[in-house]
């Protein structure tokens, strides 16, 4: 049998387990870092699409952006995430 689950508002901190943190983010990584990386995502999948269609020059232009890019936007945002983490909480 399951034990049962203990639910407790969010603003009673007296309920809170000894790791457990009301302002924390999920996993530890910070909001804007998500928001920032799905609005990249997206915009960097709109520019190299418009690149791939602009012709043969552009799908060139467009695989070598992706090339760098995609390392690029993935490496900086690593970064930001552990400059931003809640590194107090495990």
């Amino acid at each position: 049998m399951p034990a049962p689950q203990q639910i407790t508002s969010v603003r009673d901190r007296h309920g809170l387990g000894p790791t457990e943190d009301r302002d924390r983010g999920p996993d530890g990584v910070p909001h804007d870092v998500v928001g920032l990386s799905a609005l990249f995502s997206v915009l960097f999948a709109a520019v190299v699409l418009g690149m791939w269609l602009s012709g043969p020059t552009g799908r060139i232009a467009a695989v070598a952006i992706c090339m760098v890019g995609i390392p690029m936007l993935v490496s900086n945002l690593r970064q930001r995430s552990d400059r931003q983490r809640a590194h107090h909480h495990p």
